[in-house]
């Protein structure tokens, strides 16, 4: 946000010299982005070079090289998307103890996923894989709250989608360039899998210093009568209806969203690709988040958040449709991995602009980790049955199946219309409300 301007000396206002009325004083300005929402989104796309050179590979490193069965791939890959659900809390509650200790909570979170990096070189079983990809979720779910409450508590509530969307935009210009790193290390070296995850290592050590030495670490100051940041007035907050109805959309629609990772295999089973190009497909989705991200944030601030997210999971929902189709066009992949972007455009950051009305500032971590923590939940029960069904009646079926859920959660999702989803500019700021 832009600093103030000095006062103008006496006789020196719009209205000329001292003798007319003199107008009001224009608003100060207000930068379009806070410096803090800048600072954070550097950070991202720095650590998300280093994850998703990791995640652009895993999937074939462990079907193909390790051989896991769909099932075993379900359960660890259940592990990469949803174990931070487990620290979530913990992390919104360090975070907002003392007055917020936002920026040291988040660095401690990408501390811990940086040192998991090199411990994948030393796993070569199910078992140590899962406690790394475990160790790496809890830091992502330690740094998670805490980074959108700052976003958050750095922005205006009608220009909080737009902070968010850029974001969200810097975050996946970093996975842009992951998977490219990835693939050429892969064609590079001879061990390729182990120079990926060293390489990936030494930029997520980057992006943690960047944190350190670049983003603010103010503490937030609430009213005298605030709520005291306790994990029980963190749960407390559910008792708001607009919260309370945002984290059961997420819950629900989390329910139904395959990961990211099965839809690469069956896009790679679909076409036929080489396993030498799978590394690539991330690309696709990576490229309409980016593009998207801002518009769909600038959207969500003007015509109701609640549409926006609604809109990108029927994005989802269509490419699901596209999946199950007999299409083995060369248009098919571009357009599956141009709606799964357009799907994240329009509600990952649209979500966290959404729960954050309503909540008081210095609960803001504990409050959006709450929703953060029924999203990641279902997403994660989703990886399990979806590795499941796909053990039993194959990838077209479970597929099916899933598409069939996303539509019935959707239509569930319709009717509970949370009051924070409208526009911003329709609805008094609630930034206090109780």
């Amino acid at each position: 946000m832009g600093a103030r301007r000095p006062p103008r000396p006496p006789g020196r206002g719009a209205g000329g010299g001292g003798g007319g009325p003199a107008r009001p004083a224009a608003a100060p300005p207000r930068a379009a982005v806070a410096p803090t929402v800048l600072a954070l989104g550097t950070v991202s796309l720095v650590t998300d070079v280093s994850s998703e050179m990791v995640t652009a590979v895993l999937p074939l490193y462990l079907v193909t090289g390790l051989g896991l069965s769909p099932l075993g791939f379900g359960l660890l890959d259940g592990i990469h998307n949803g174990f931070s659900a487990l620290v979530r809390l913990a992390g919104g509650h360090l975070a907002d103890r003392g007055g917020g200790r936002h920026k040291w909570v988040a660095g401690a979170g990408y501390g811990i996923s940086a040192l998991c990096k090199p411990l994948l070189l030393m796993a070569h079983s199910l078992a140590p894989i899962g406690l790394v990809l475990a160790a790496d979720r809890t830091g992502k779910g330690l740094r998670t709250a805490p980074r959108d409450a700052l976003i958050s508590l750095s922005s205006t509530p009608e220009a909080r989608g737009r902070a968010f969307g850029v974001h969200r935009a810097m975050d996946t210009a970093g996975a842009l360039f992951g998977p490219p790193a990835a693939f050429l290390i892969l064609r590079a070296t001879v061990d390729g899998y182990d120079a990926v995850f060293t390489v990936s290592f030494c930029v997520a050590v980057s992006g943690v210093l960047v944190l350190v030495l670049f983003v603010p670490g103010g503490r937030v100051r609430g009213p005298a009568d605030a709520a005291r940041p306790t994990v029980r007035a963190a749960l407390a907050l559910l008792r708001r209806r607009d919260l309370r109805r945002v984290t059961v959309c997420a819950l629900l629609l989390g329910l139904a969203t395959v990961s990211d990772s099965f839809v690469y295999l069956l896009l790679q089973r679909r076409l036929g690709v080489p396993d030498r190009w799978f590394a690539l497909l991330p690309l696709g989705t990576a490229a309409a988040f980016l593009l998207l991200a801002v518009p769909l944030g600038r959207l969500a601030d003007r015509v109701g958040r609640w549409r926006v997210f609604l809109a990108g999971h029927g994005s989802l929902l269509l490419a699901y449709t596209l999946l199950l189709t007999s299409w083995h066009g060369t248009a098919l992949p571009c357009a599956v991995l141009a709606l799964h972007g357009g799907f994240y455009a329009a509600t990952d950051g649209v979500l966290m602009a959404a729960a954050s009305e309503g909540v008081p500032e210095e609960l803001r971590s504990s409050g959006l980790a709450v929703v953060q923590t029924g999203q990641s939940t279902a997403r994660f029960a989703c990886s399990l049955l979806f590795g499941a069904a796909w053990t039993l009646w194959g990838d077209r079926t479970a597929l099916a199946v899933a598409t069939a859920a996303l539509a019935g959660c959707a239509a569930l999702s319709v009717a509970l219309r949370p009051a924070s989803l409208r526009p911003a500019a329709l609805r008094p700021s609630q930034e206090h409300a109780s």
